[in-house]
């Protein structure tokens, strides 16, 4: 067995430092689409990555289930991975296992801006110590905080190459309720640019992710890698009578569905007072919990939405996930912060056309007219009437399922895996700059 290994010897705006230089890596936009989603690694080659991340299980949210997923679908291409992140609670430092995958939780405390987020922390001792014992080829970090920050000073020092993958915007860190401020916006990005000319490789999911990036001084080797979408779980299928009976959904109706986090960036009071507009016969079904829950229940209530007309799903399971999709026949996302959305992939791989707010990054999985509309963030006029058009047509949902299938075969999670083997290999050859 072939191991690339090669040594070389050596959110908080609290943590900005800048840093200069440059990789000898080319740079691409769209890493491994030459190869057509096929690493160039050796196949028995085996990297060691240690992937980090100031989010993860239990909250609920986009990068958790990033993280988790790819670091388990390396680990089932033999790599080996291991993970660094908080602690679900004040607990001491640990290490678990997560099937093929090694956790390293650390102590932390619950962040006070995002609810369900929490910040660890982690010495510089200890985190030489952990990286030198691990001996990673590249360490991946997908958030800026605390353990990132740590993670990426430990890899410069010991010559270790670091990966920095984007999927935060100014409005996923800005307190809730706080109008948006230029001056903030500003910081936020700032902090952001340095910390990724800090780190040997830049990512993020899609071109407008990284593009924002790029316009505001991002300077080293960047490159786009879809966050993927596992095809085999995500897919058209039968529908269950008995999860549509768990969760109230009706028979007798199309069933709009929306799926994420509950809180204000996401917007669904938008797709609620949608949802009072309708001309047409649809239930509306929202699965997710969080902090604008309760707001969110009480706007059903005053514009006397009932559970035939607004139903709320509250957490729904992985397991039953693609069941709920299923027994959908159009998704609605009206959130206006999107850099990639998962949840959107995951609909289009189970054959729904899409009405998303025309902002960041929905528009290169949405093309409007195509396999669903695009409409004016915050514009719940727009949002009832194009939901209308689809719930009253079901020839042109059809047609734009079948456009949704097509585009996103091309974000297969295998082929990101293969990608992200192309990129560690590379970066392992080379070394750190």
């Amino acid at each position: 067995m072939l191991n690339v290994t090669v040594r070389s010897p050596s959110f908080g705006l609290v943590f900005s430092h800048a840093f200069d230089g440059a990789t000898n890596l080319p740079d691409h936009d769209n890493y491994g689409d030459a190869q057509g989603g096929a690493s160039d690694m050796p196949e028995d080659a085996v990297v060691r990555v240690l992937v980090v991340s100031d989010q993860y299980a239990p909250m609920v949210g986009g990068v958790p289930t990033v993280t988790r997923t790819l670091a388990h679908g390396l680990a089932g291409r033999g790599h080996l991975v291991r993970l660094l992140v908080p602690s679900p609670d004040r607990a001491a430092a640990e290490v678990g296992a997560d099937d093929q995958v090694t956790v390293d939780c650390r102590r932390s405390l619950p962040w006070p801006w995002y609810d369900g987020m929490r910040l660890a922390w982690i010495s510089r001792t200890a985190i030489r110590k952990l990286v030198t014992a691990f001996a990673p080829d590249v360490i991946h970090l997908h958030s800026p905080l605390t353990l990132g920050a740590r993670a990426r000073m430990a890899g410069r020092r010991l010559g270790i190459p670091v990966v920095y993958t984007n999927h935060y915007l100014p409005e996923n860190a800005r307190p809730a309720r706080r109008r948006r401020s230029r001056a903030f916006d500003a910081a936020f990005y700032s902090y952001l640019v340095r910390f990724g000319n800090g780190s040997s490789h830049v990512t993020a999911p899609t071109s407008t992710a990284l593009q924002l990036l790029r316009d505001r001084g991002l300077r080293v080797p960047s490159t786009v890698i879809s966050n993927g979408v596992d095809l085999s779980t995500c897919c058209p299928g039968p529908v269950s009578d008995q999860i549509r009976a768990r969760y109230g959904l009706r028979t007798d109706c199309p069933v709009i569905l929306a799926v994420g986090r509950l809180s204000p960036e996401k917007a669904v009071d938008v797709l609620i007072e949608a949802a009072a507009r309708l001309t047409q016969d649809a239930q509306i079904a929202i699965a997710g919990t969080g902090p604008d829950e309760g707001r969110l229940l009480a706007l059903a209530e005053r514009l006397e939405l009932d559970a035939g007309r607004v139903r709320f799903l509250g957490f729904v399971p992985d397991a039953e996930l693609a069941a709920v999709y299923r027994l959908a026949d159009v998704f609605a996302i009206p959130s206006a912060a999107e850099l990639q959305s998962l949840t959107t992939m995951e609909a289009m791989a189970t054959g729904l056309p899409v009405v998303a707010a025309n902002a960041y990054a929905l528009g290169e999985l949405v093309t409007h007219g195509r396999n669903g509309f695009l409409v004016t963030p915050g514009q719940s006029g727009e949002l009832a009437e194009c939901l209308d058009v689809l719930v009253k047509e079901p020839d042109l949902r059809a047609r734009m399922a079948a456009e949704s299938l097509r585009v996103i075969s091309g974000h297969e999670l295998s082929r990101s895996l293969a990608s992200w083997e192309s990129l560690y290999g590379q970066l392992a050859a080379t070394g750190s700059r």
